[in-house]
């Protein structure tokens, strides 16, 4: 066995001059790569896709001409072989991971969900920050970090909340049924005219909605910036504006009321004949 190892020697250190060569080949292109794509218009997920393209690539050559060296009756033929009856046991063991690196590849390929982009999906939400072949990296609003498998953001709906610079929001606004219903549009649709967040040329829509239990209540809908902090921005100003111009105009914003109903009447005890009624 020691004659065997100490023939093998020189098989080995060829094997690790060609590992070598690998890294050096790997890191040469990735550098060069990267120097390329620096300045190109290419989204930065294609960008990392490339980069990781190139890495898989040269390990995988090189490994195999390593291995090949070392067991030269190791013919590519025979070592394609085993690769395909081992590919079965590993693609079961690894199934997550090879699921997670294709669902990469294919996220970094879509145009839509770039870097810097804020999504939904399911329960999750946050800025792309990063994206890598196995996972994907979400900046929430309150800073926290939630790495998401990229299986997931594959399989689930995503919500793309600024994909366009604009964006639609709305609220419920609620007044009197004693008040006349144009008047109340008409001074909702004033209020929001001077709010600067607001982009006025996709319009404002004020519609009546239904008969709410102690109100008539309006859905208000305007555009404003995509971004998270934007729409709490444009929200709190349309707020605002609305309940000063109602105000203002004399209509009532109600709240709930309630009746209730008894069954048997109530009588009332009136407690200030009891007080003024002279001692006998």
């Amino acid at each position: 066995m020691w004659v065997g190892f100490i023939e093998l020697l020189p098989l080995l250190a060829i094997a690790f001059i060609v590992l070598l060569i690998t890294w050096g080949m790997s890191a040469t292109l990735t550098s060069l790569l990267n120097r390329s794509l620096k300045n190109s218009k290419i989204r930065r997920s294609l960008h990392e896709l490339f980069v990781s393209l190139i890495k898989v690539t040269v390990w995988t050559v090189g490994v195999l001409v390593a291995v090949t060296i070392i067991f030269p009756s190791l013919t590519p033929a025979k070592l394609l072989t085993v690769l395909g009856l081992g590919s079965v046991a590993v693609g079961l063991a690894f199934k997550d991971i090879f699921e997670n690196f294709f669902a990469g590849i294919l996220i970094m390929l879509r145009k839509p969900m770039r870097i810097g982009d804020f999504v939904e999906c399911e329960n999750i939400s946050g800025r792309v920050e990063k994206i890598t072949v196995r996972e994907t990296y979400l900046r929430k609003t309150d800073d926290q970090l939630v790495i998401v498998p990229n299986s997931f953001l594959f399989k689930q709906p995503v919500h793309v909340l600024t994909d366009l610079s604009f964006r639609r929001f709305d609220i419920v606004v609620g007044v009197a049924y004693g008040e006349d219903v144009d008047k109340a549009r008409s001074v909702i649709v004033s209020a929001l005219e001077d709010i600067q967040e607001i982009n006025h040329q996709r319009g404002i829509e004020v519609y009546a909605r239904e008969f709410n239990s102690s109100s008539l209540d309006f859905t208000v809908r305007w555009w404003a910036s995509s971004r998270p902090i934007d729409m709490h921005k444009s929200r709190d100003l349309v707020v605002s504006a609305i309940k000063r111009a109602l105000d203002s105009a004399g209509i009532e914003i109600p709240f709930p009321y309630r009746t209730l109903t008894f069954k048997e009447p109530l009588t009332l005890a009136n407690h200030n004949h009891n007080q003024n009624e002279p001692e006998s």
